[in-house]
């Protein structure tokens, strides 16, 4: 499943693993939980515990991926990269 199929299903999570002070300069996703990417190995079990998919973001795509890698690692599956900041906000302005 592509991160627009999961979009446009409405059913999933979005994680911005971007550092706060990034939020403030670059904006933010209303829906998205910020759990800097530094962060997510103590928000492990709060992440794995969310029902449906778990999309990550960031700036450009690349902590995100980490994301992903880290959580499939552990054996989860609905985790996806959901790339950068900006693409990702078009992507939900046009569902």
């Amino acid at each position: 499943m592509s991160v627009e199929e999961i979009l446009r299903s409405g059913n999933y999570h979005l994680i911005d693993v971007r550092e706060p002070m990034e939020l403030e300069m670059d904006g933010q996703i209303d829906e998205a939980v910020n759990i800097p990417l530094g962060e997510i190995e103590s928000h492990q079990e709060e992440i794995e515990s969310l029902d449906g998919p778990k999309i990550f973001f960031c700036r450009s795509g690349n902590r995100s991926g980490k994301a992903v890698d880290f959580f499939k690692s552990k054996g989860m599956e609905d985790v996806y990269n959901g790339g950068g900041y900006s693409d990702l906000s078009k992507n939900l302005e046009s569902i």
